[in-house]
């Protein structure tokens, strides 16, 4: 259930290695129920992010606040209310499922009689109950996965952050990676940092982009899915008119060629004039063969926002 409750806040974050400036500003805040999508290219800055929130790396300067408590002033009370989840699962291989999770457990330091209660619960909740006898060697890879998520939320944390969970992974451990994710922000804050633009559609409610060290992106997912609605339309004819004929037809902004007949039209948003281009073709004998609305792709949005953001902070420009 959603609520209002901050879970995480993070202000002014930076973090500097010599010269680099590996985070540069960066502020953002999680709910409880929330699911976030910390998304970025490799070297963007984003796992240096996540081992800063969970107390792995300090940072250059800011403030990190976990339920309230001030991660540098209370480290001890701050990081016990987090699980991680690190890009390379910390697991011990030689190991069973069920004797690292009871080490786990007792890291945590969950009390003995809630041990067996906890290491039963989190093994349901990643679907380890069948392997819990089984050296963690010998699991795939996508069981090794489950086997680290298993140990970020034994301890039931009001936070998890996971660290690319998902990669290496084959499409169908992806599927129950990403169903287990979902599942998990149901109850506690979860932020998940990724490279994969399908997984932030699929798992968040919304959104944060980091390039280069700073957040150039922040909105929810609906907003996301709404910048990607056709904004123009592909038309192929196969006796074009001039430009202005096109240009006279209401709702239509632009009109550029594509080559081979066929045309980009550019139009206000939710203003498709798809049907008065249709009926003006068939009218005019334009020979109508192709009209389809084109929609951008969430990667096409990643590119231009980096890109733009990369050449405003540089003071380049395109072409």
């Amino acid at each position: 259930m959603m609520t209002s409750e901050h879970l995480i806040s993070v202000e002014h974050l930076y973090r500097h290695y010599g010269p680099l400036q590996a985070v540069n500003n960066v502020s953002f805040d999680l709910k409880r129920g929330e699911v976030l999508g910390f998304l970025g290219p490799n070297g963007a800055g984003k796992s240096t992010t996540m081992q800063i929130i969970t107390g792995n790396l300090a940072p250059s300067s800011g403030q990190i606040k976990i339920c309230g408590l001030d991660l540098l002033d209370q480290p001890k009370e701050a990081k016990a209310r987090i699980g991680y989840l690190p890009e390379q699962p910390p697991l011990y291989r030689e190991l069973t499922v069920d004797e690292f999770l009871q080490f786990c457990a007792r890291l945590n330091r969950i009390p003995r009689d809630k041990q067996t209660g906890a290491l039963k619960q989190a093994k349901a909740r990643c679907g380890l109950e069948a392997v819990g006898s089984r050296l963690i060697n010998n699991l795939s890879k996508g069981y090794q996965q489950r086997v680290g998520i298993a140990q970020a939320i034994i301890h039931s944390p009001d936070i998890v952050v996971l660290d690319e969970p998902t990669v290496g992974l084959d499409p169908i451990q992806i599927r129950e990676i990403r169903n287990l994710i979902r599942e998990l922000g149901q109850e506690h804050g979860v932020i998940l940092s990724t490279h994969i633009l399908p997984e932030v559609q699929m798992t968040c409610d919304r959104v944060q982009i980091i390039n280069r060290g700073q957040l150039v992106f922040s909105d929810n997912i609906d907003n996301l899915n709404q910048r990607m609605t056709a904004r123009s339309l592909i038309l192929g004819l196969e006796n074009p008119p001039a430009t202005d004929r096109l240009l006279a037809i209401h709702g239509v902004e632009s009109v550029e060629p594509l080559g081979e007949s066929r045309l980009r039209i550019k139009h206000a948003e939710g203003q498709s004039p798809a049907q008065t281009l249709a009926e003006a073709a068939i009218n005019n004998q334009w020979g109508l063969m192709e009209l389809t609305p084109e929609t951008q792709t969430l990667e096409q949005i990643f590119v231009d926002i980096t890109s733009t953001e990369y050449h405003q902070t540089t003071g380049e420009h395109t072409a």
